[in-house]
């Protein structure tokens, strides 16, 4: 992600606002801005990113301010990529808006713009809180006494199946833009997070280079947000390995015969296997739990292998098929640093049939598998190995207690 921070608008006396951007307004970090929500209605519209929001003079603030610059910054004006859309009528104002009298509010804590993926999926939604963890290293505080905004111009609500994250980040509750509606808000302190679709972005859209194994970052962002919602090792034993197996109650990619491959592990004294269907009806700090606590952690292609943000560093993500995206979650389990493996013999699995995908026909995505157990062992048997391999290197020693 390559870009520079631009002074877009600069105070010239005490209690005047600023404006600081990076290129193409991915992340901004304002002082004293004003925002006129009195024309702003959220009943009127289920678009959740508007771009007619603001006319010119209901955002701004007082200030010396680079029209030219700003304007030029639009290249990736998108819902999800960069927030040049809702700071497009960014104007210079005459006064100050506090000092004049013009805010109906003024909210004193530092807050900070958030444009949400999907509340519903673990892999999109997590785009979102790497981001935000991101972001708050980029502002120079990871505080929870902090507002988080959902940046959201319609009034449908909004599914979030894993809030129990947003403890990680802030002790308050998150608060919806239609809570501002009718009302000319001031903010002394606001910060336009990093969105979860960037160009180049983390982890969404970000090409990675062969080299690039165990990124510092995202085992920061796992070890803060296990530490922030308590999440802990148990106590266990080096010589056995715990796998959990990621069921699936899903129409697609279900495991044919899944009881054949369990039972086969439970057949090795050294496996202690779980069994575990992440579904929202299990807490997503008890998802956290199980997952922290596996050695091997094997699942179809799917969201739940995000969970690999919060395997131990020994661990193995078994991907048991990729279903042709061959990507996705092992980039996801390189940047945290743990290892992966996949299926290899194609010709030793069994696909149900060609797939129904209901727009684009057929798709590997869209139908089960069967599996051969002899290969699936083998491949167990190789993920003990890499997990074992780690447990007894130094470097990995410490992290096991």
């Amino acid at each position: 992600m390559k870009g520079q921070v631009l002074d877009l608008c600069q105070p010239n006396e005490p209690e005047d606002s600023s404006l600081i951007c990076t290129t193409n307004l991915w992340y901004c970090h304002a002082k004293n801005i004003y925002f006129d929500f009195k024309n702003f209605n959220p009943d009127s519209s289920t678009d959740r990113f508007r771009e007619d929001v603001f006319k010119e003079g209901e955002v701004g603030g007082h200030c010396s301010f680079k029209k030219d610059l700003h304007k030029s910054q639009g290249k990736n004006k998108s819902p999800l990529q960069s927030w040049f859309a809702e700071l497009e009528y960014f104007t210079s104002l005459p006064d100050k808006p506090i000092q004049a009298g013009n805010c109906d509010v003024v909210i004193q804590r530092p807050t900070i713009f958030m444009k949400l993926d999907a509340g519903i999926n673990l892999y999109h939604h997590f785009c979102d809180f790497v981001n935000l963890y991101v972001t708050q290293h980029m502002n120079g505080s990871v505080n929870t006494d902090i507002n988080i905004v959902m940046w959201d111009t319609s009034s449908l609500s909004y599914r979030d199946f894993f809030s129990d994250t947003w403890k990680a980040f802030t002790k308050h509750p998150i608060i919806r833009l239609k809570d501002y509606a009718g009302k000319r808000v001031c903010f002394r302190d606001a910060v336009f997070s990093f969105n979860p679709r960037m160009i180049r972005g983390l982890y969404y859209n970000m090409p990675l280079v062969p080299s690039c194994v165990g990124s510092g970052l995202f085992k920061a962002f796992s070890e803060h947000t296990l530490h922030r919602l308590g999440v802990k090792q148990d106590n266990h034993s080096e010589e056995e390995f715990r796998i959990t197996l990621l069921a699936r109650s899903t129409k697609y990619r279900k495991i044919l015969n899944q009881d054949e491959l369990v039972g086969a592990m439970m057949h090795v004294p050294m496996f202690k296997v779980k069994i575990v269907d992440y579904t929202w009806q299990m807490p997503f700090l008890e998802q956290l739990k199980i997952t922290h606590n596996s050695d091997i952690f094997i699942g179809m292609h799917g969201a739940g292998l995000t969970h690999a943000l919060f395997l131990p560093d020994w661990a193995v993500l078994f991907e048991l098929y990729n279903t042709e995206d061959p990507a996705c979650y092992s980039d996801l389990a390189r940047l945290r640093g743990v290892n992966y493996i996949t299926w290899e013999h194609k010709e030793e699995l069994f696909q149900e049939d060609e797939g129904h995908h209901p727009t684009l026909g057929a798709h590997a995505k869209f139908t089960n598998y069967a599996f051969n157990v002899d290969e699936f062992m083998r491949l167990i048997y190789k993920a003990a190995d890499a997990v074992q391999d780690r447990r007894r290197n130094p470097l990995f020693k410490k992290s096991l207690h």
